[in-house]
């Protein structure tokens, strides 16, 4: 179904496509079109998944006037399809199997999807409220790489409206460099209703930053990490992290998976680290 919807998108006018409001409003009826099969399929994230569902129908209503270029629309269009992807995934609860599970009760999970690959799949309960850690990664995501050693740096290389984003990150080394050094162009879609928040992303071609020596361009998506409150304790965040890369390059299959997994624990404790730092 979702390839059909992006057909439906891409197949709109380019006079309705100059309507800033007319292709957001289609772009939001379809989200929650695709939200609302999500809670008939998926008894897990019912929930938090309606709340979104419900107010993505205001998305038409809170547009800026200024018009954006072709280019920008096929970027916002990009993010929207990275956050379609990103809960279609999370919330079908079928065939996660256990990658790594620690003694705090960070776990990693993974399943092989037929049109994506393997992703990845963390779930984790940070003690700070969910401004907090919206903030940090969000607002401050060009910091990252002053507290997260596997990222070397983010770079916000362009803004569209309030919630499109695209990024040039470039990954650290690990140690002994069995991977070697990455970069990544990516298209960031952020969305944030009430007390959930969503933030997806994907792989994009930017032409201002073309594949960079030393590096390997590595493409990402969909992912998507996933905000709320845990239930009973609003001072603490729930964070769910689906994670899907294409590292490129001549690697095992064994090596990917265990760097993959390894960093999206490490991810949390770092994360944990820097907002106790700065609360």
């Amino acid at each position: 179904m979702l390839p059909a919807t992006f057909k439906l998108c891409a197949a709109i006018s380019y006079q309705h496509l100059r309507n800033m409001r007319g292709l957001r409003r289609q772009a939001a009826l379809t989200i929650g079109q695709e939200l609302s099969k999500l809670v008939c399929r998926s008894p897990g994230p019912g929930p938090w998944i309606s709340h979104v569902r419900r107010r993505s129908s205001l998305l038409s209503s809170r547009l800026e006037e200024k018009p954006f270029s072709e280019m920008e629309m096929s970027y916002i269009k990009q993010g929207e399809e990275a956050l379609q992807k990103s809960l279609s995934i999370l919330g079908n609860q079928d065939g996660w199997k256990m990658e790594t599970e620690v003694q705090n009760g960070d776990k990693v999970l993974s399943k092989v999807l037929p049109d994506v690959g393997k992703v990845f799949r963390l779930e984790v309960v940070v003690d700070q409220p969910l401004d907090a850690v919206y903030s940090e990664l969000v607002d401050n995501m060009e910091q990252m790489g002053d507290w997260n050693p596997n990222v070397k740096e983010v770079k916000i290389l362009q803004r569209i409206g309030k919630d499109t984003v695209i990024t040039h990150e470039k990954a650290a080394a690990p140690p002994g460099n069995i991977v070697g050094p990455r970069d990544f162009v990516s298209v960031r879609c952020s969305k944030r209703r009430g007390s959930t928040c969503v933030l997806a992303g994907m792989a994009t071609q930017y032409g201002a930053v073309p594949e960079q020596e030393g590096f390997v361009r590595a493409e990402n998506g969909p992912t998507c990490m996933l905000l709320r409150p845990l239930q009973g304790q609003p001072s603490q965040t729930k964070l769910t992290w689906l994670l899907s890369i294409d590292l490129k390059g001549w690697l095992p299959k064994s090596i990917i998976n265990q760097v993959l997994a390894q960093t999206q624990v490490d991810f949390a404790n770092h994360l944990r680290q820097r907002l106790a730092r700065t609360a």
